[in-house]
């Protein structure tokens, strides 16, 4: 049975230094090369192996998905107070026709330039910048920018581990 989390459990970091928000932001710029490699070789029909409930195709999508939203929610909260950013319902967003069927090198595509574009953005942020907030209605919580970058650089090694450990589970 596949781990729910093959690089453990995510860990709020909403007061991380200035030194770990820099470990954070060079896990996110190397995040397309790590998950273009961990995909790299497979074919359709591998990629179209479950792992869970979504194949690896899905999870490919899924992340540049769910990038692309942060990516905006950063931009909201830096501009706006305490913004309420649109949630999105993931499980259905993979079940689209481009999530089920489309090429990954789409998204590898996308997350490569959306994440050198995210990194711009980020290594020029100030403390109060990353103490700024948004509200996601879902959790109900207000999220600073600095939590919400420890999450995704903990996703993106979580779908690249989940990745990882299906290859090695099935010798690919």
């Amino acid at each position: 049975m596949p781990p729910e989390f093959p690089v453990g459990p995510f860990v709020p970091e909403p007061h991380a230094t200035a030194a770990r928000r820099a470990e954070l932001i060079a896990q996110l710029a190397a995040l397309p090369a790590e998950l273009r490699a961990t995909v790299n070789g497979l074919t359709d029909e591998q990629l179209d192996t479950k792992y869970k409930n979504w194949t690896l195709r899905q999870i490919v999508h899924h992340v540049a998905d769910s990038h692309i939203n942060s990516y905006v929610r950063f931009r909201w909260a830096l501009t706006e107070e305490r913004p309420t950013i649109k949630a999105y319902f993931e499980a259905e967003w993979v079940q689209l026709p481009d999530a089920r069927t489309g090429p990954v090198e789409l998204s590898l595509a996308l997350l490569d330039a959306l994440h050198a574009r995210w990194v711009v953005l980020l290594e020029a942020l100030t403390d109060a910048d990353f103490a700024r907030t948004y509200f996601h209605p879902q959790s109900g919580k207000t999220v600073s920018l600095t939590e919400a970058l420890s999450n995704y650089a903990w996703h993106g090694r979580h779908h690249t581990g989940q990745i990882a450990w299906l290859r090695a589970a099935r010798g690919w």
